[in-house]
């Protein structure tokens, strides 16, 4: 019998692993089922982008997965028995449930309002394509003058307020962030940073825990009121909830704990990739919720799936980092290089170049998408076991 293998999710993760392996493995011995709730493939670190207007380039599915073997099916994720080892879906034609031998959890996350009174009412978020939308109608009926402030000086809040101060000069564009203005970048990071925020005319008010949204205003914690005709919530990411609903071990966080494959340590038949996996990397730290982690996560889980099922040998490559990519507009943008855990040096690129490998990045991101190999030569291995063998008991036919 075909092994069904399921993936959860095509977002960057989900997306790549199942191309990958699609071409790790025969068509012959398995079924790959993609399953997604909107047809097309969102790249998530251009909404700040597309909340400012820009046209995006449309990814469908169906057309990205033409001729892989991959089957893509356009449905909500309702709930999963890891136990029973099915899962339930909601789609065009009503409710199904899907059966699985290997699962590929995906499903990513979406903005974390970390329990702020307000956010959900009055805030804007741009964790999703609708998020994104809905704000940019939003934007496009404001008036001169009035105020849009950005909770959140992490990447993602750091690429919209600059995006939108670039793109709407005629607005009063602020940033409130917990702490100082890039706090965790190198002395050159930062002092670009403050040099681009300051050429945009952006109000920063740092160390601002911002402790209440309200219809015109926010308030922090220290008491400042600080005026809003829109406010954008940019404080990280929250895993999505529908993991906490079975019997997976969850770290604090909510995200599926991994081993080193992206095998879930509970559940040997589930794979944990992107948002979703708590997976640790150099230091033991755990990999942050980003592009950046979900890459090499996919990676990693594809081919560890294909060795089992195979007989191959288990990759050992290390999750690690190598620099942070931020764009600041369209002109300007931040490489801020960093050691393998995550943490800044140095060295640092600035300016128009740095802008352009920011671009170069979104872009080699798309295309990895649809080149889960990343252009190597791969070579399609019969699977030996019908179902995913234990360790160390499947063996390579000859």
């Amino acid at each position: 019998m075909k092994n069904r293998i399921i993936v959860l999710g095509a977002g960057y993760s989900g997306a790549i692993a199942a191309g990958r392996l699609a071409k790790r493995l025969r068509r012959d011995d398995v079924t790959i089922t993609l399953v997604n709730a909107e047809p097309d493939f969102v790249e998530r670190v251009r909404m700040h982008q597309l909340a400012v207007g820009q046209e995006l380039k449309p990814r469908p599915l169906d057309e990205m997965f033409a001729g892989t073997g991959v089957e893509v099916k356009l449905a909500k994720v309702t709930s999963i028995d890891v136990d029973g080892k099915s899962v339930t879906v909601q789609g065009a034609e009503g409710a199904a449930e899907l059966s699985y031998d290997t699962l590929v959890y995906a499903l990513g996350s979406a903005g974390n309002d970390h329990g702020v009174p307000g956010v959900t009412e009055y805030a804007h978020q741009i964790a999703s394509r609708p998020g994104a939308l809905r704000l940019r109608e939003r934007l496009t009926g404001m008036t001169e003058g009035e105020t849009v402030l950005v909770v959140g000086g992490g990447l993602t809040g750091l690429e919209f307020v600059t995006e939108v101060a670039e793109a709407r000069p005629d607005l009063d564009i602020a940033l409130a962030t917990r702490a100082e203005l890039g706090d965790w970048l190198s002395p050159k990071g930062r002092a670009h940073l403050r040099k681009v925020v300051d050429r945009l005319g952006i109000t920063v008010h740092e160390n601002a825990t911002v402790a209440a949204v309200g219809a015109d205003q926010v308030t922090t914690s220290d008491g400042r009121t600080l005026p809003a005709a829109v406010t954008v919530w940019t404080t990280g990411f929250a895993a999505h909830p529908l993991a906490a609903s079975t019997s997976l071990e969850l770290a604090d966080d909510g995200r599926i704990v991994v081993d080193g494959t992206m095998r879930s340590v509970s559940h040997p038949d589930v794979y944990a990739i992107g948002d979703a996996g708590h997976a640790l990397g150099a230091g033991d730290k755990p990999l942050r919720m980003s592009c950046a982690s979900g890459t090499p996560m996919a990676w990693q889980a594809a081919d560890s799936i294909a060795a089992r099922l195979t007989g191959g040998k288990l990759p050992n490559a290390p999750l690690r980092y190598f620099n942070q990519c931020i764009s600041l507009g369209r002109k300007e943008g931040l490489i801020q290089f960093v050691t393998a855990d995550d943490r800044a040096v140095d060295r640092a690129l600035t300016g128009r170049f740095a802008a352009r490998y920011k671009e170069l990045v979104c872009k080699g991101a798309a295309w990895g998408v649809a080149n889960p190999t990343m252009g190597m030569p791969v070579r399609r291995r019969r699977v030996v076991a019908s179902r995913p063998a234990s360790e160390g008991t499947a063996r390579v036919a000859a």
